[in-house]
């Protein structure tokens, strides 16, 4: 908690209101459109909703694809398989781990209606290459911020930059409400529709700004919006987003030097952060040479006291992956990386004795392996 978590969902439960859409989540929309300058920002109850929502948004139907990485959350995916449309995956690139933004036009088909641009760790993809290549196919560009609050590409904020974006405020992200996320509404196309889509396709919006007399069903939709202790508990956090991001960068900037001299000798790969991109220290990991040294400095780590974890097993090679969606050729960097990443422990209230100890066990485990 960074000090007014409780206070404001006091003051949310004073107000008698704690359904949705209350004064604190109508105070998060105008923190998010304020800070990182979007058309319209609506808060959900995760993340996926915001993803199931641009699904909608974009009329996906059986048959259509979606262009996107495989290495991401499930949800990128589900979210266009609940409406019948088949994920086609492409490879990640070496460096940033984010979607091969060269491998996307070969990928498109007549089938083809958007292209969804994840953002690993709060490192922007090229989102240069991407909206070009969807404006010269006429197609959509969803951005899935997830990891992204208060990152950028090019100056501009993650989540801003395609037609919609979405963002998490889940316990493991930078900015938390414990569940929640946000739809970004960059596109003034989708403005009204997003929120009659939150709204459980009612125009109960427009009702409440006075524009109907009464409102009804108009459109598809479902409950998506959270309730108002949520949204206390995340005006906390949006808050003081500015000091969490410094103070997460300082953690992150501290484990790159330190093992700047364990790369130089081979034994790992740091992340790299193109000159484009400002990331917000949503996470730190490291690259091992193979599996088998990922599994034995987890295991050395463990013994350290100190858990370290590996990331998504890729969606192409999963059960549901296989059955729904399909990999646009091989994709020998995904299939690579997942193998051998491991996360180090980092979060806003880490002690500058158990860094230093993170760090030096980290040392000590990697020359081990080198052995």
């Amino acid at each position: 908690m960074t000090g007014k978590e409780l206070w404001y969902i006091s003051q949310a439960h004073h107000n008698g209101q704690l359904s949705g859409d209350g004064p604190f989540t109508k105070k998060c929309h105008q923190w998010l459109e304020q800070n990182i300058r979007c058309r319209q920002a609506l808060l959900t109850h995760s993340c996926t909703a915001a993803l199931e929502m641009t699904a909608l948004l974009a009329e996906i139907k059986p048959g259509d694809e979606v262009i996107m990485p495989s290495y991401t959350f499930v949800t990128t995916a589900s979210a266009f398989v609940l409406r019948g449309a088949a994920p086609v995956f492409v490879d990640i690139r070496p460096d940033t781990l984010n979607m091969d933004e060269t491998k996307i036009e070969a990928a498109i088909t007549n089938r083809t209606v958007a292209i969804v641009a994840v953002h690993y760790a709060g490192v922007g993809c090229d989102m240069d290459v991407i909206m070009s290549v969807a404006k010269r196919y006429n197609l959509l560009v969803i951005e899935d911020a997830a990891q992204g609050p208060l990152a950028s590409y090019k100056g501009r904020h993650l989540g801003t930059i395609g037609n919609l974006g979405t963002f998490s405020f889940h316990e493991t992200k930078n900015i938390t409400s414990g569940e929640g996320g946000a739809l970004i509404v960059n596109d003034e196309r989708f403005l009204e529709r997003s929120e009659i889509i939150r709204e459980k396709g009612t125009n109960r919006s427009k009702f409440f700004r006075g524009q109907v007399d009464k409102y009804t069903w108009v459109d598809m939709g479902s409950s998506y919006l959270p309730g108002e202790i949520i949204a206390a508990f995340l005006l906390a956090q949006l808050e003081a987003a500015s000091d969490i991001t410094v103070r997460r960068l300082l953690i992150w900037q501290q484990y790159h030097d330190a093992f700047q001299e364990l790369e130089r000798q081979g034994l790992l790969r740091r992340p790299i952060i193109p000159e484009s991109c400002q990331h917000n220290a949503h996470m730190y990991y490291l690259l091992l040479p193979n599996s088998g040294q990922r599994t034995q400095f987890i295991e050395g780590m463990k013994a350290r006291g100190i858990q370290t974890v590996f990331h998504y097993i890729p969606l192409h090679s999963s059960p549901a992956g296989r059955r729904y969606g399909r990999a646009h050729g091989d994709l020998p960097v995904t299939d690579s990386i997942w193998e051998r990443i491991v996360r180090l422990p980092l979060w806003l209230d880490l002690e500058q004795a158990e860094i230093e100890n993170i760090i030096e066990s980290t040392i000590s485990v990697a020359r081990v392996l080198r052995g």
